[in-house]
């Protein structure tokens, strides 16, 4: 059976308070004794009486999400991968979830339920839109919160960590171009998500500065899955005229436009050139890909990893955080990128 604290406390020959003190980070436990108190827990299975701890803390030592639940909203292996991150800093602190289901047009109510609910520390945002209205709501809650991602327009003045998606999709395009590229498809989340928005504007930054102009023919928004991955390179490779490469805002939804671009009788890198971000997603590896896929990099369960740190952090007040972060993402050329052909693309074989 566990231990409860006073038989940790006796086995250690500490105080219970000590021992309480040393779980909660508090600075004044030296890193000798945290240590001897944290292999105890570990051997012994302890785990700390919930109901005493908020009572002598007032933390509930859980963070809050709101899952959006509706018709067409499926499951979201990208959501799936940031969450694994932020469990398992959680684990490391002990801390808990608490996910709160609502329809989309009951956020704003389901959030102010849960932050006076007592039930949670902070909560964090994700899935975010172009002027949304959530941002606003949670700086009126007083509960601290961190945002993945970044609105368009509206406050600026919130916590947030987000990559920088218009700077990734720039250079993208960019090494496209500088191949001979000039017919460039682009293969996008969901029009309204405020990363969609940022990467088809560094498309379109990229283009501009070569005196090209984005063809709207050759951009297509959906959920990013592999099916419309394959649907959407279907329909560019139809066209009169197809591109000579395509930029893809997901590793699934390049799956799919590798397996169009393979039924077509073209050769990725050789016929057609392809660059996927990668959300570094365990079961979509693009080294693994028949041709090893260029991509746009940064792990979404680093990102899952970070906003837990920040949160927990700020709760358990260890240190200061930066209120805002933006990271870059790595460009790593692999074989799916080629000089375009000289030959012309409608003279192939097509679908």
């Amino acid at each position: 059976m566990p231990v409860n604290l006073k038989q940790l406390a006796e086995l250690l020959g500490l105080s219970q308070t000590t021992v309480s003190r040393a779980l909660n980070g508090y600075p004044e436990v030296n890193a000798k004794t945290r240590q001897r108190v944290l292999k105890a827990v570990r051997e012994t299975g302890y785990r700390p009486n919930r109901a005493a701890q908020r009572l002598a803390t007032g933390k509930a030592y859980s963070i809050g999400l709101v899952m959006p639940i509706a018709s067409g909203i499926g499951s979201d292996i990208h959501f799936g991968e940031f969450l694994a991150g932020l469990a398992e800093e959680a684990v490391k602190h002990d801390f808990h979830f608490v996910l709160n289901p609502s329809a989309p047009e009951d956020e704003e109510a389901t959030f102010r339920r849960l932050a006076a609910s007592g039930n949670v520390d902070a909560l964090f945002l994700a899935h975010m839109r172009a002027n949304d209205p959530r941002i606003a709501i949670l700086k009126s809650l007083s509960i601290p919160f961190v945002v993945h991602g970044r609105s368009i327009g509206g406050p600026k003045d919130y916590p947030f960590l987000d990559i920088d998606n218009t700077a990734a999709f720039y250079d993208a395009t960019r090494l496209l171009i500088q191949l001979g590229h000039r017919r460039i498809a682009l293969i996008n989340g969901q029009e309204h998500l405020a990363f969609a928005i940022r990467r088809k504007k560094g498309v379109t930054r990229a283009l501009k500065e070569w005196g090209l102009d984005l063809d709207e023919t050759l951009v297509h928004h959906s959920v990013m899955t592999d099916e419309y991955g394959y649907r959407s390179m279907q329909r560019f490779l139809k066209q009169p005229d197809p591109p000579t490469a395509v930029l893809c805002s997901s590793t699934a939804l390049a799956l799919g436009a590798v397996r169009a671009i393979n039924q077509a009788g073209l050769t990725v890198g050789t016929d057609i050139s392809i660059i996927a971000h990668d959300d570094v997603l365990p079961m979509l590896k693009p080294e693994n890909f028949s041709v090893p896929l260029t991509t746009t990099r940064s792990s979404l369960r680093a990102a899952g990893a970070r906003v837990a740190s920040r949160l927990i952090g700020g709760i358990l007040d260890r240190g200061a955080y930066p209120d805002q972060e933006l990271w870059r993402a790595e460009l790593i050329v692999r074989a799916s990128t080629g000089p375009a052909s000289a030959k012309k693309i409608n003279s192939r074989k097509r679908v």
